[in-house]
């Protein structure tokens, strides 16, 4: 869809027309059409540093961040939880790629999530919004999930859900980040990169937890990030994804980054001792297409 085709169905969504949009579905990647399947390790105390050092083998930034860019930061702040608890992603690695994309060229850099507590608490008591602030760029812009701005959008390749209300600024944008925090999870196992499309949803997240896996798979056919960077600086072990106690966590100071989705998530895993196919949603994504998740076919840099 071109931009002017979009803002026309976005004004008639403003005024309150029923739409459909299927011209809005993205086209899947297919078997054919994997993703490059290229990760970049890295361990590090200095998280701005790490940052850096994460995407330099990826190309930097400017790889994926093009002058005048829209671009989303789109991090966990699902829970009221302080930055040390792990149920959130580290606000120091929210903030350093917030700055390298500005420092990229981007024209506005938007943060936000759909989060399970109440929405001033977390992002306050995460630290993201006061990082943000801290940046004082007015390019750089946290803002509150606003409920008219959820569309529903067709999933044509969608083997158990074909239809969902997707954050309209998750999906007209020109170039999406997702950085979640590589956390235990009581039903989905583990929450890393593609669970953490759900705070772009609205609806009744809670029924896509019946067949987790395949549901995530669809919804990343059309939520395609440019590039996952997952939080494992601190990684909660037990008790997700909420957390409370910090004899849950353990710090690790890693990052991992990649254009492929699929291979982020298969990588991680490995950090709490599974292997890639203990996590539903990975099998069911590599299946449709849309990454890798067999290390042996990963090629690790580190940074």
């Amino acid at each position: 869809m071109d931009r002017r085709q979009f803002l026309r169905d976005i004004f008639l969504w403003s005024v309150g027309a029923t739409l459909t949009i299927p011209r809005f579905t993205i086209r899947p990647a297919l078997a054919a059409e994997r993703l490059q399947s290229v990760l970049s390790l890295g361990k590090g105390e200095d998280y701005a540093a790490l940052v850096a050092r994460v995407l330099a083998p990826l190309g930097g930034m400017g790889h994926f961040v093009r002058p005048g860019d829209r671009v989303v930061v789109k991090p966990n702040i699902g829970w009221d939880r302080s930055p040390e608890l792990g149920a959130t992603t580290h606000p120091l690695v929210v903030k350093a790629l917030v700055m390298q994309a500005l420092a990229a060229g981007a024209a506005k850099v938007l943060v936000f999530d759909r989060t399970c507590n109440e929405q001033r608490r977390c992002y306050a008591n995460s630290g993201i919004e006061k990082a943000i602030h801290d940046i004082n760029d007015s390019r750089a812009v946290i803002e509150h999930i606003d409920p008219r701005k959820f569309i529903p959008v067709d999933i044509a390749k969608g083997r158990s859900i074909t239809k969902w209300e997707i954050y309209k600024d998750a999906l007209d944008c020109d170039c999406y980040i997702n950085v979640p925090v590589a956390k235990h999870h009581g039903l989905s196992r583990l929450t890393l990169g593609l669970k953490n499309s759900m705070g772009v949803l609205g609806g009744n997240r809670g029924s896509l937890h019946q067949n987790i896996g395949q549901n995530l798979a669809d919804l990343a056919t059309v939520i395609r990030p440019k590039l996952t960077v997952i939080d494992a600086t601190r990684i909660l072990l037990r008790n997700g994804p909420q957390g409370g106690d910090s004899k849950d966590v353990e710090k690790t100071d890693t990052l991992i980054a990649s254009a492929d989705p699929v291979a982020a998530d298969a990588y991680a895993a490995t950090l709490f001792g599974l292997k890639p196919d203990a996590i539903a949603s990975t099998v069911a994504a590599y299946g449709m297409g849309l990454g890798e998740m067999d290390l042996a076919r990963i090629t690790v840099m580190t940074a």
